[in-house]
């Protein structure tokens, strides 16, 4: 077994909602610790590790007292895939350092702006890569994603893929009291905290903070479930200026033909480059592209393709 496998044996482990001895599993709803595992799950690892592309869904159905946990494999054929996109180059003699987009996030803050709200629009490509001797050349897979809360905790995901709907999905209900569904704070050390708090997910004792992979690896869950409004883009802009590791890297024209500012950082362990791009003016996070800084022959991957790209929106 490798290492990365017994991580994510030790997050199944931990999404368990029960003991073992407390009963049948269909006698007990999903615990938050259990909701932090399955967000790890979900979102953590996916960009942590350059590995075959298998998307986990699971969510916990607490209806009558009784857990569903669904893991579901999305049908591949059913997502029409492209060439890997080109890596995004920013242009670094128009670097802002983030001390400065913090600045003007929080001066934005002060003038009113858009309100938090829960729900999310995100664009995303991503690679679906085989692995061993005889794997192809991974292609990117496109999807665009909407998701809307209702009053009572349930929410309606629509998946898109070049315009068809791929899938419309009704989510009940669940623990709303720990991160991503928890309101996010509208202060630096709060904001911190709470992201914290989400990459752990309660299964660790951290000493010191976030690393800058951790702390990039923790925002699409955040995200995907939060549009920010300025109070929290401005608590965000303070928490990344604060951590060291983000290089400016320029001016930057996004995905979606937006301008921003680019911030990087890159981990040697991995072979993996993350980049973050930002209104320059408000701090709102507008995209982060992860991408192979070394050739990855077993995976038929090559040094500067994208792993993945998640664009957010309004």
């Amino acid at each position: 077994m490798t290492d990365d496998q017994a991580d994510e044996l030790e997050l199944l482990r931990a999404a368990d909602p029960v003991s073992a001895t407390e009963g049948p599993w269909r006698d007990r709803p999903l615990t938050a610790r259990a909701e932090h595992g399955l967000d790890r799950l979900l979102h953590h690892s996916r960009h942590r590790r350059a590995r075959r592309r298998v998307v986990l869904w699971a969510e916990a159905a607490v209806v009558a007292l009784a857990a569903v946990l669904a893991l579901v494999l999305p049908d591949l054929g059913a997502t029409s895939a492209t060439a890997a996109p080109s890596a995004l180059h920013p242009r670094a003699a128009a670097a802002v350092p983030l001390a400065v987009v913090a600045d003007r996030a929080r001066t934005a803050a002060r003038e009113g702006g858009p309100e938090l709200r829960k729900g999310t629009r995100v664009r995303t490509w991503s690679l679906a890569m085989d692995s061993g001797p005889d794997a192809g050349r991974p292609v990117t897979l496109p999807e665009e994603r909407e998701v809307r809360w209702r009053p009572d905790g349930s929410r309606t995901e629509r998946v898109e893929t070049d315009g068809d709907v791929v899938s419309v999905r009704v989510l009940p209900p669940g623990p709303s009291d720990a991160p991503p569904r928890a309101r996010p704070p509208g202060t630096v050390a709060g904001l911190r905290a709470y992201l914290t708090d989400l990459h752990d997910g309660g299964l660790a004792r951290r000493v010191g903070p976030l690393t800058p992979d951790q702390l990039l690896d923790s925002l699409p869950p955040l995200l995907d479930t939060w549009t920010l409004g300025a109070r929290e883009n401005a608590a965000l802009a303070g928490v990344l200026a604060g951590t060291e590791g983000l290089r400016p890297a320029g001016a930057i024209t996004d995905r979606l033909g937006r301008t921003g500012q680019a911030y990087v950082h890159e981990s040697r362990d991995e072979a993996l480059r993350h980049m973050l791009i930002l209104d320059p003016a408000t701090g709102a996070v507008l995209g982060l592209e992860v991408m192979f800084t070394e050739d990855r022959p077993g995976l038929a991957v090559r040094a500067g393709d994208v792993m993945s790209y998640s664009a957010w929106r309004r």
